[in-house]
């Protein structure tokens, strides 16, 4: 009997990454006007983005149904394994809830763990899942570690525009018109489960100069787990830039940068040219 990870495209993992690692993938929605696509199935990344900023509607994302899960549990209890489950924060879609119903009829043969996490928040814990799978842990010595070390992640980004947030109803017309002509970068984090600001920067410099702050005013990056680094749209030429100013918070630790492209579950409200962090905090 061996462990089976079951993760969510909010995690912002690739499908081809995921195949690669034996991890089962189910993919949220995102509908644009009336056409839906399987996130990281019949969307990709780039595509996502160049619909993005084409259409003048947001777009919408939808949480996976307890059907989607109920599948793929009983494919791999009826093959003998268990199941541990990592979804995105509870506190941000219902994807967990549907994890928990469809959870139900196979007791203790399907562990759901909440994230409390999104894009490459959620992915840290997804690959420290592999790492304890590969060491031989059990997928409630899995789950028991993993609900202690998500409270050491730390998910910060940098939001380039404030046109996505009005376009879904966060901000209003008032609010995002003040905000591009005072070329204001508002800094998020994900805090308890749930998305909340940080602090707001005049200019991109500045941004990453608040970013970099936030970063050392942590506890600081473990770097003996994962870590990575983030952008939003079709070009990473901001995260570049955020990596040269913020280059002392990495040198000489590391020997590689893992970068990843937001997708649609943070893309649709954030757009482009966002950056983010993500790490374990040292205990």
């Amino acid at each position: 009997m061996s462990v089976q990870i079951v993760i969510d495209s909010a995690c912002d993992m690739p499908k081809s990454t995921a195949d690669h690692l034996g991890l089962h993938y189910l993919p949220m929605r995102t509908i644009f006007e009336d056409q839906e696509y399987l996130d990281g199935i019949t969307l990709t990344g780039e595509e996502f983005y160049e619909k993005l900023v084409e259409t003048d509607i947001a777009p919408k994302t939808s949480q996976i149904p307890p059907s989607d899960f109920e599948a793929a549990f009983e494919k791999i209890v009826e093959a003998g394994d268990t199941v541990l489950c990592i979804t995105v924060s509870s506190g941000i879609s219902g994807t967990y809830q549907s994890a928990m119903i469809a959870a139900e009829r196979f007791g203790d043969k399907v562990i759901v763990v909440d994230s409390l996490n999104v894009t490459i928040g959620e992915q840290l814990l997804v690959l420290r899942a592999v790492r304890l799978r590969d060491e031989g842990w059990s997928a409630w010595e899995i789950a028991e570690i993993l609900n202690h070390e998500k409270h050491n992640i730390r998910l910060l980004a940098l939001l380039d525009t404030l046109e996505y947030l009005k376009k879904g109803g966060r901000i209003s017309g008032t609010a995002a018109l003040a905000g591009t002509i005072l070329n204001i970068k508002p800094v998020v984090a994900v805090v308890d489960g749930k998305l909340e600001m940080m602090g707001k920067a005049r200019g991109s410099k500045n941004g990453n100069n608040k970013l970099k702050e936030l970063v050392q005013n942590s506890n600081g990056i473990d770097f003996d787990r994962p870590f990575i680094l983030a952008y939003s749209g079709l070009s990473d030429h901001l995260l570049r830039k955020y990596i040269t100013d913020s280059h002392d918070l990495y040198e000489g630790k590391t020997d590689h940068l893992p970068v990843c492209r937001i997708g649609s579950t943070v893309g649709t409200h954030a757009g482009p040219g966002a950056i983010g962090v993500a790490f374990f905090e040292n205990e």
